[in-house]
């Protein structure tokens, strides 16, 4: 009954809190409504304003869900709002970029340009380094559940290329985490809470997550993971993440605009 209940709640309190502000940011979008509204794969005008709801109703669940240590509450504010809050930024500043893959933005970097996607890596990166501080006590475990939470916040950014496949994406990951005890999954059932709620208007092209949700239910997943592994668990799903990272990293590369 317990172990329901700390499951349970931060799902609620995700859900509601995400169709709460999703609704506040539909009627009063912060810069007028054409700054939030995108042209999806198949030319549809949708909004972005599932992201922003998304990242509030995850980290709220996050931080409030019963049983957890004040660093681990800590260490999912800090993750899911940086990650966040690099998304947002992303989806605002970056709209209309093409370029795409760690190495590109890099070597903006390199000639002066600060990019979205700079911002990105190293703000999620380094967010997500001190989340997996504040979990674990030995460095390597630290190492290991930082890399754990930044690459499930760019997994799940990896996906986001069709609607509801992010959220599906999302659901799908969290299912383990929600039937395991202790933190593992009141922090796992956060971002599935803040998914659900905002998946009919995803599935139906009225609304996408974009960058800023993607990264945050990411983190949100990552931390989960972090809490519930031991070593070699964090090395298994760092090294499966890293992986990741790097075909992503291709694949993007080779769908820009002159990529190889």
């Amino acid at each position: 009954m317990i172990e329901t209940l700390r499951k349970s709640l931060p799902f609620a309190v995700a859900a509601g809190a995400t169709r709460t502000v999703y609704g506040q940011v539909r009627r009063r979008p912060p810069g007028g409504r054409g700054r939030w509204e995108r042209t999806n794969h198949a030319g549809r005008t949708v909004d972005l304003y599932s992201g922003p709801a998304t990242v509030a109703g995850t980290a709220l669940a996050a931080v409030t869900a019963p049983g957890l240590s004040a660093r681990t509450r800590t260490a999912a504010a800090l993750a899911v709002l940086v990650a966040g809050g690099c998304g947002t930024y992303d989806d605002l500043a970056g709209a209309g970029d093409p370029r795409r893959g760690f190495r590109v933005h890099l070597s903006a970097l390199r000639e002066g340009e600060l990019t979205s996607g700079a911002v990105k890596l190293f703000g999620i990166g380094a967010a997500g380094l001190a989340a997996g501080a504040l979990l674990k006590e030995r460095p390597l475990d630290k190492v290991l559940a930082g890399v754990v939470i930044a690459g499930a916040a760019h997994a799940v950014n990896l996906v986001d290329v069709r609607p509801g496949r992010a959220a599906l994406a999302t659901l799908a990951a969290a299912a383990p985490g929600l039937l395991r005890r202790g933190p593992a999954g009141a922090l796992a059932a956060a971002p599935a809470g803040a998914v659900a709620a905002v998946l009919a208007d995803d599935l139906g092209e009225r609304t996408m997550i974009g960058d800023a949700g993607a990264h945050a239910l990411g983190a949100g997943l990552g931390l989960a993971v972090a809490a519930g592994c031991g070593r070699a668990g964090l090395a298994v799903h760092a090294a499966a993440l890293v992986g990741v990272a790097m075909a992503g990293d291709r694949a993007g590369r080779a769908a820009a605009p002159g990529g190889a």
